[in-house]
């Protein structure tokens, strides 16, 4: 049942916004729907208003990250008191305990990420942290504590790791140990951002 629910929500929004969504079979399966709607697709039908346009922006950067409306209305209250709102969103959200964990590829997925944090498999500066919005900064070490190490979560961790882990990050395989070098300065392609400041800014 969640499953469906993730899929339908990835045919509205796109892909993108599930790490689970972006597979061959996924991109087949909607290929055929496409063709089967005269090429309508997911975001076919009637042409959408700037509105509608960036409200979908909007719920895209939302649902990818796995955040509450709440939480995300804040983080751009916050973004808009900077003189760069779209990249300091950017950095609030890029720079969540939870998301730095699946950049580094210690989870497959946002929500496993977020799970691996609440039961306290993870350390940052060697101090056990619990919250998955914990907001990191440079300099900060991510560990997996060592009782947790031998778990199954981390006995396959080689499966998850990127090919390319952001430029912001470095990670040291055999010590399940990241660093934070500096600010994230590069978006996900799938995402607008300045489309949701806009969104926000009305």
């Amino acid at each position: 049942m969640y499953q469906e629910k993730k899929y339908k929500i990835a045919r509205r929004l796109g892909a993108g916004v599930f790490e689970r969504c972006q597979t061959p079979k996924f991109a087949a399966s909607e290929a055929r729907r496409s063709g089967s709607s005269k090429g309508g697709g997911s975001m076919g039908g009637p042409r959408r208003s700037e509105y509608g346009l960036q409200l979908i922006d909007k719920q895209r950067v939302r649902i990818m990250y796995g955040i509450t409306e709440k939480q995300f209305r804040n983080y751009v209250i916050h973004a808009l008191e900077s003189s760069q709102p779209a990249r300091t969103l950017l950095e609030l959200l890029e720079m969540r305990l939870d998301n730095t964990i699946y950049r580094l590829g210690l989870a497959p997925t946002r929500r496993m990420a977020r799970q691996i944090v609440s039961h306290g498999h993870c350390l940052v500066n060697d101090k056990r942290t619990t919250i998955p919005s914990y907001s990191l900064s440079k300099g900060d070490i991510i560990s997996v504590r060592k009782g947790s190490m031998k778990t199954s979560l981390f006995s396959d961790v080689t499966k998850f790791v990127r090919d390319s882990i952001p430029s912001w990050l470095s990670f040291d395989m055999q010590a399940l140990k990241g660093t934070v070098k500096g600010n994230p300065t590069d978006p996900d392609p799938f995402l607008n951002l300045q489309s949701v400041i806009e969104f926000y800014s009305r």
